[in-house]
């Protein structure tokens, strides 16, 4: 079955919407191509509740992942995992009810040019874009040819980015701001860090799109904290920690839902 059409704006929008009802938004990882049925994590996210999911095109040389994601890369790159072969499973899915967001680095990009490449995008029924290693000041290019092809590229927005780069990259995101809890890479972590309180006030001085915050929610407590300040959470080396671990689907649901059950609580905890 052949993904559907994606509107114009569907990451965005879709997103405000459950924003707005009050909703914690839940935005789960997974590498393509990790194993030989991976698109059922996919179907797995969505019935636990996700919002948006995060699909990672693997790269052989990656600068901001941390050691679960390497392993993760390379394990779907041995088993001959490509952009090509990833965007045609994506093709043969039903929809699942929410938004698709590709991450990779701008080489594969580049590999086969902007325009090239979103058009593969959308064709797979993906609506959003993250790469991470494309700087706001040369983000020009690849959010207009994006924005051509009804594809909403969000940036990274880091503890140290000053205030007025801050807002560069608010105005060119599109669906939402990815804020980096932490200077490093990613990976799980024992507590959500202090820097990401203020981050994520700053943000939100700078725009009033989405913020979902990222690098190192892997917990229930941790999602807790995180929605008090975000709208919401992605969740990446604790999902590809498990599943490099032999968890299924059902398994990852399971832990998904713990997450999901946290953002509600906190969602309705009196003000």
């Amino acid at each position: 079955m052949t993904s559907p059409t994606l509107a114009a704006g569907a990451v965005e929008g879709h997103l405000r919407a459950r924003r707005d009802t009050g909703r914690g938004l839940l935005m789960p990882y997974v590498t393509g191509g990790i194993t030989p049925d991976w698109t059922d994590y996919l179907r797995a996210f969505a019935a636990a509740g996700a919002d948006a999911i995060e699909v990672g095109l693997p790269f052989s040389d990656p600068t901001l992942d941390g050691v679960t994601i390497q392993q993760a890369s390379d394990t779907a790159l041995a088993r001959g995992a490509s952009t090509r072969r990833i965007l045609a499973d994506l093709s043969g899915m039903p929809d699942l009810g929410v938004p698709l967001v590709v991450s990779t680095y701008y080489n594969l990009v580049l590999h086969d040019g902007p325009e090239t490449f979103c058009a593969a995008l959308r064709r797979a029924g993906v609506g959003g874009l993250i790469v991470p290693d494309l700087p706001v000041h040369e983000a020009d290019e690849l959010t207009a040819v994006a924005a051509a092809a009804g594809i909403e590229p969000a940036l990274l927005a880091s503890p140290s980015t000053p205030q007025p780069r801050l807002a560069e990259i608010a105005h060119h995101s599109r669906g939402f701001v990815y804020a980096v809890s932490v200077m490093g890479t990613t990976g799980e972590r024992t507590a959500l860090a202090a820097s990401a309180t203020e981050l994520t006030e700053r943000i939100r001085r700078a725009t009033d799109r989405p913020v979902l915050l990222g690098f190192g929610i892997s917990t229930p407590d941790q999602a807790r904290e995180a929605r008090r300040h975000a709208d919401g959470v992605v969740v990446g080396a604790a999902v590809m920690r498990r599943v490099l671990d032999g968890a299924g689907p059902d398994d990852l649901r399971a832990f998904l839902m713990t997450l999901r059950q946290a953002l509600d609580q906190e969602c309705d905890r009196p003000r």
